[in-house]
């Protein structure tokens, strides 16, 4: 018998703020029927329908073992790095926050649960939660397990440094080939504190992940637990109507930041945390982050310029105590609200250590008296350049330039032992706007430093780094040499200065010498002309401004 509440009628607090506009009245006949063909029935239509944003792919080992409800785009660094295909990488971080936006809005969606792993799955999703507003949570989808050869823990790190080791003759084919097969042994994102680990640090501190959960491994069981838990959590934002914006407050982000400074986090965290504050509406400059990081100190240990690995500082106590010890250390304000409804400080301060640990210390003896990031400014980079001090001791440099108008002239230089003690590698034309996507540049850092050279080559660029990137290595340089910033004028043999203390990024051109060099100059012609690609260069910020586009 046919009854009125088949056609659903549903109160609000019901917590169908949204979808009612989807399932409810007779006009909503024909949704109801499509949804019902999918397995859905009256009851089901009755509550909220929430959307779990997941990035899984068969193509690498990150996301690999996510996959559920709606699906966006994921791309892997590990395997695009090096290759024209890099540069689509920080380019999807804007394509999977607009299409969860899509999906969310079209769909009238009551609340979110995302699912991310790889380096800007992370980030994007956290921009598409704070553009949408909608009750919603995060959940990283865990690090792989590090890889063993002859008693060393390994990550991909390792085998981008032995492509350096064995081009410069340090070791064989086979150690090469055993480092390779041993380095990735399952599914789950990259292994040290690099960008994926770095950024569901932050989703943790930033309070839009549940506490304790991130750093939990792909493979382990507690994963599904944990993917449990997020399902009831997201029901309880829904009903509370607790939206993102009540959780990546300013206090929130100085969390986020502190989290990175402390760990040695990725300068993508830079870049990332720029773009989500704007879609947060939370004010925030680049300057910022040195300010934070200069006060906070460097208490865990991990790779790249550490000792450990993501799943031993899970071990050790993992995110968790790494917030504790901030909290402990009144450098984290712990009165900020996270997903669960209590506050970051109720949830890590009982955070418990596994005795004997030597991944994350107290603050009061750190690792190092300050945090991982360090932003330079000059007359080479006015809008600023980030530098990780957690992947170099170097303090001062001075050298000539070597410059590369992309990343595999630079790459073939190096691989071909051009370059020496003492020279400056400057990649240009590898910006947001210039590249575009403004690729990470992992394989010529990890080439030097598998040839013994991080700490006695510099490198700067428009470009980026990998989280897995180690040595004495500047990114994000604006403005980018493609909108005529001064790296753009630089030549072979350049005097340039790096003054870490002063914050100082300086190269030697005479006035008149300038002139001469700017006379006539223009900007390349783009690479891409139609396609996602041109619209990502026509739109797109500087990187001082997180390279978002508009």
């Amino acid at each position: 018998m046919f009854r009125q509440r088949d056609l659903i009628f549903t109160p609000m607090n019901s917590g169908k703020r949204h979808s009612h506009l989807v399932t409810d009245g007779p006009s909503r006949a024909p949704a109801r029927a499509m949804m019902k063909a999918i397995g859905f029935t009256d009851e089901d239509l009755a509550k909220p329908l929430i959307g779990i944003a997941n990035t899984w792919t068969e193509i690498g080992p990150c996301n690999h073992h996510l996959r559920a409800q709606f699906n966006t785009v994921s791309i892997s660094d590990g395997i695009s790095m090096g290759t024209e295909g890099m540069k689509t990488s920080l380019i999807s971080r804007e394509v999977i926050a607009d299409s969860i936006e899509l999906v969310a809005r079209g769909n009238s969606l009551d609340g979110l649960v995302c699912l991310s792993a790889c380096d800007k799955t992370n980030p994007g999703v956290m921009m598409a939660l704070a553009r949408l507003d909608l009750p919603g949570l995060a959940l990283y989808g865990g690090s792989i397990n590090h890889g063993q050869h002859n008693g060393k823990a390994l990550t991909v790190q390792d085998v981008f440094e032995a492509v350096g080791a064995f081009n410069a003759g340090k070791i064989d084919a086979k150690e090469f080939h055993s480092i390779e097969n041993a380095a990735c042994p399952t599914v789950g994102a990259c292994g040290g504190q690099f960008t994926a680990n770095t950024m569901a640090t932050i989703m943790e501190a930033i309070g839009i992940s549940p506490a304790g959960l991130n750093g939990i491994p792909a493979t382990a069981g507690e994963k599904n637990q944990a993917a449990f838990r997020c399902g009831e959590l997201v029901m309880d934002l829904v009903r509370k109507n607790l939206k993102p914006s009540q959780i990546m407050t300013r206090p929130a982000f100085e969390n986020a930041i502190a989290s990175v400074a402390a760990s040695g986090g990725s300068t993508n965290a830079v870049l990332h945390l720029l773009a989500l504050a704007r879609e947060a509406n939370i004010p925030l400059k680049i300057d910022e982050f040195d300010a934070i990081s200069v006060k906070t100190p460097t208490i865990a240990t991990l790779k790249p310029g550490g000792l450990y690995t993501a799943v031993e500082m899970h071990q050790a106590g993992g995110i968790s105590l790494l917030l504790r010890r901030l909290l402990e250390g009144g450098l984290l304000q712990g009165d900020c609200v996270t997903v669960t409804g209590r506050s970051l400080g109720d949830e890590v301060r009982a955070a418990p250590e596994t005795p004997g640990q030597q991944v994350i210390r107290p603050t009061d003896k750190p690792f190092k008296p300050t945090g991982g990031l360090v932003i330079m400014h000059g007359n080479l980079a006015e809008e600023g350049g980030v530098l990780k001090l957690a992947g170099t001791a170097i303090k001062h440099f001075k050298g000539p330039a070597r410059v590369f108008n992309c990343e595999e002239d630079a790459m073939a230089a190096v691989t071909a032992g051009k370059i020496k003690a003492g020279d400056v590698v400057v990649i240009r034309y590898e910006g947001p706007k210039g590249g575009p996507g403004m690729r990470e540049m992992l394989g010529v850092t990890g080439a030097l430093a598998g040839a013994d050279m991080s700490e006695t080559v510099a490198l700067l660029t428009d470009g980026r780094f990998s989280g897995a990137t180690r040595g004495f290595s500047i990114g994000h340089v604006a403005p980018e040499a493609f909108v005529g910033g001064l790296i753009a004028f630089v030549q072979e043999g350049d005097t340039i200065e790096i003054d870490v203390a002063a914050r100082q990024l300086q190269v030697e051109i005479a006035p008149a010498e300038l002139v001469k060099r700017k006379a006539g100059w223009k900007a390349p012609a783009p690479r891409y002309t139609r396609g996602v690609m041109a619209k990502y260069a026509n739109t797109v910020s500087s990187a001082s401004e997180g390279a978002v586009t508009s």
